[in-house]
């Protein structure tokens, strides 16, 4: 398969393997990035020659700016690859930085909730509790 169509076969195969909502944003170089989850999980990021797949991450950098610090998990040069290759590689990539990033989440202990990380104030509660119960504003 050439390169174009292959690489609008990718953006299918990613799209349709990643945790909805995605989201999908194209750059100027035609990259395209794929941001999958509520809350965010997984980033991927299809270039013209890879697929780069991201555990989504984040962290506080003022009190009401949450800063994307995604961590890399691994890279699939896709050119240089069969298809099923690749796919079952890029596949495996997707669960894994999905995986990582669920197991990080934490059950608040007021509301019972998972949650993210990021959304945890303190002592296992998480923000949205945490504003409710001690008037903390975030």
């Amino acid at each position: 398969m050439r390169g174009p169509e292959r690489f609008e076969q990718l953006i299918a195969f990613i799209d349709s393997h990643l945790a909805q909502p995605v989201r999908q944003d194209t750059a100027a170089d035609g990259s395209v990035t794929f941001v999958s989850g509520d809350p965010v999980e997984v980033v991927v990021r299809l270039t013209r020659t890879s697929i780069v797949v991201f555990e989504y991450s984040a962290s506080w950098e003022e009190a009401h700016t949450l800063t994307p610090r995604p961590r890399q998990v691994g890279t699939v040069n896709w050119r240089r690859l069969p298809e099923h290759a690749v796919m079952t590689a890029a596949l495996a990539l997707m669960k894994g930085a999905r995986e990582a990033r669920l197991e990080k989440y934490r059950v608040c202990q007021t509301c019972g909730e998972r949650t993210p990380p990021e959304a945890i104030y303190e002592d296992d509660i998480c923000l949205a509790c945490a504003e409710q119960q001690m008037g903390m504003v975030h």
